[in-house]
């Protein structure tokens, strides 16, 4: 697509009523100077969702999206930044096609690629070939048989048998394939002489397809466990196949989430095709690891909904937990579909039947909010008074995240009448982090936007910065704690500390899981890529590439931990000296003698910092 000039932009912009185009999406009901709606971006209980004629912009004061009228339909529609304008341009009557758009020219053909997508093609029917039609393959046509997949189902996704005895290098004689085909396609291993031998054998084979329906990897399950310690054996990485850029099942998915506007993520291919064959026709999976950018990416493509359903057990739950972290802070909606009693939806339809499985995955849905406050009372006693507290804690940091205030006020209510606690002063201690979660909804999204390659949005608020010589100190002893682990564990060690900004607490929360994850080995590159499951990659580079050329020794560590540990205290007694003017005004002796005691009480814990 060719470049529209400016002029030319400025002149559909300004044809153009934003208040019609939204109006196509969204039922408005005019207050005033402005229009109103539930917002199309995100669960929204009250019309928080605002349109200007005047000032010809959108904006919700929930989730914090905004902009201008092609900021919209890129938002609603997917649309690139040239898409919108030419769409918008059709709607007022003026013609830009011929002008200033162009075909794009052909990518030209990889040839290489295209090899080895003929080659898993060409084994994918033999595999499908010896599992239906010969007595090689009937053990795994029974085991199929037994899980509940008929024929139509195991025909609709081409499943496939490999037997014990080779036969891929038989099946490729004569097409003169080069070794270096051969040894990158990842359907054979090399052993130790030098020969070449076929991957799998006597394994049911799933095909892995691309969003094309192209085969370009397979999953083999093991029939016999005695065989092989390993049940599952998938293909490697290759030129055709990245397993961070492929979602099991999306080829044959998108056409009805591209009508129903949601997807189901499920754990594994078995719980896919039990679904299909129940009549879910949405379902996905991501390939046996956590959501990665890209596939995210894929599915905000075609949908505005992910339901995730992962299996009712412990490990399930945990990896609900983990899904629902990565996608909250993407432009999709979320929500929970809560298997019962510990068992996976493979199991629940063998058990309850298809019907029901329909039923239930249609009914079952529950917010993430609902199951982030059930997942955190885990290994929990809830009648001890410490594992009360810590709950709060961890509860309002869950709750505040939620964009609708109504949505917040019922969780509010609903922790206030479990714990038998105020819910005014649950509200008055989640004030300050719903501020900051809405900020941050503001920052993750420009970031998430301009990472897709969109135009940025008319209005960008910037996260709330703390004192200068604050963020300074985070970010200085972030980074040294990530570049030395030895200053990492010095630092942890500390009893109770935290940084005071949010999101650098948040960073280093992200960074601990990392360093978990890759045995206290740092990689830059590694975490900023690790940092994108929680929209937190623009911070890592932004602390990776902080130039500490000047040296900083133990002093300046403590230093910096200092200023970090004593900047809630300042911020406390700032507002504890206002309450305590405000006091002296009134008259309030009372008062004033209370709030002089808590001045004295956070002076004396400064200095015990400044002097520790």
């Amino acid at each position: 697509m060719a470049m529209i000039p400016n002029d030319v932009i400025d002149k559909v912009r300004s044809q153009a009523k934003i208040e019609d185009i939204v109006g196509k999406y969204v039922h408005l009901s005019r207050s005033g100077k402005n229009l109103f709606a539930h917002c199309p971006f995100h669960e929204d209980q009250t019309p928080s969702f605002c349109v200007s004629p005047q000032r010809q912009i959108f904006h919700c004061f929930s989730c914090g999206r905004g902009g201008n009228v092609f900021d919209f339909l890129m938002e609603m529609k997917n649309m690139s930044f040239p898409q919108s304008v030419t769409a918008v341009a059709k709607d007022e009557g003026i013609n830009l096609s011929g002008r200033y758009l162009q075909r794009r020219p052909k990518r030209p053909v990889n040839k290489f690629k295209l090899t080895l997508i003929k080659m898993y093609d060409k084994v994918a029917q033999l595999y499908h070939h010896i599992l239906i039609d010969t007595e090689a393959g009937q053990p795994a046509l029974d085991y199929l048989h037994r899980r509940g997949l008929t024929d139509d189902t195991i025909n609709a996704y081409n499943l496939g048998f490999a037997p014990q005895q080779p036969l891929l290098k038989t099946l490729f004689a004569g097409q003169q394939l080069s070794p270096t085909i051969i040894q990158k396609s990842g359907l054979f291993i090399q052993r130790q002489n030098g020969e070449m031998r076929d991957r799998f054998f006597n394994r049911v084979m799933y095909p892995i397809r691309n969003q094309n329906g192209q085969t370009i990897a397979f999953s083999g399950r093991v029939l016999n466990k005695k065989a092989s310690p390993a049940k599952y054996l998938n293909s490697p990485e290759t030129p055709i196949f990245h397993k961070r850029d492929v979602i099991f099942n999306l080829d044959k998915a998108k056409a009805t989430v591209k009508k129903v506007h949601t997807v189901i993520l499920f754990e594994g291919y078995m719980d896919v095709m039990s679904a299909y064959q129940s009549g879910v026709k949405n379902g996905i999976a991501s390939m046996g690891t956590s959501l990665t950018g890209n596939q995210i990416k894929d599915i905000e493509a075609i949908s505005r909904k992910v339901l995730v359903c992962y299996d009712g057990d412990e490990p399930g739950q945990k990896a609900i937990n983990r899904a629902v972290n990565i996608l909250m802070p993407t432009r999709l909606q979320v929500g929970v579909i809560q298997m019962p009693n510990g068992i996976d939806p493979d199991e629940y339809r063998q058990k309850y039947g298809e019907k029901q499985f329909y039923h239930y995955v249609h009914s079952a849905q529950e917010t993430p909010t609902t199951f982030r406050l059930r997942f955190l009372k885990r290994g929990r006693n809830l009648n001890n008074q410490h594992d009360q507290l810590a709950y709060l804690k961890d509860a309002l940091r869950v709750i505040a995240q939620v964009r609708s205030s109504v949505n917040r006020d019922v969780y509010l209510n609903g922790l206030a009448h479990t714990f038998h606690v105020k819910v005014q002063d649950l509200q008055g201690q989640i004030a300050n982090l719903v501020r900051y979660y809405q900020k941050l909804n503001q920052y993750q999204h420009v970031h998430h936007q301009s990472s897709v390659g969109r135009a940025p949005q008319t209005q960008v608020t910037e996260l709330p910065k703390p004192a200068a010589r604050e963020e300074l100190a985070e970010q200085i002893l972030l980074k040294r704690m990530l570049f030395d682990h030895n200053i990492w564990l010095e630092v942890t060690s500390r009893s109770g500390f935290k940084f005071f900004d949010l999101k650098y607490q948040m960073l280093y929360e992200v960074a601990e899981g990392y360093l978990r994850l890759h045995k206290n080995q740092y990689d830059p590159h590694g975490f900023e890529q690790f940092a994108d499951r929680a929209n937190l990659t623009p911070l890592a580079k932004q602390i990776n590439s902080l130039d500490l050329s000047k040296q900083i020794n133990n002093s300046g560590i403590q230093d910096c931990v200092k200023i970090i540990m004593m900047a809630p205290l300042k911020k406390k007694l700032k507002k504890v000296k206002q309450d305590l003017q405000d006091a002296a005004s009134r008259g309030d002796t009372t008062r004033e003698q209370q709030d002089t005691q808590k001045v004295i009480e956070i002076i004396r814990k400064l200095r015990g910092l400044k002097n520790g």
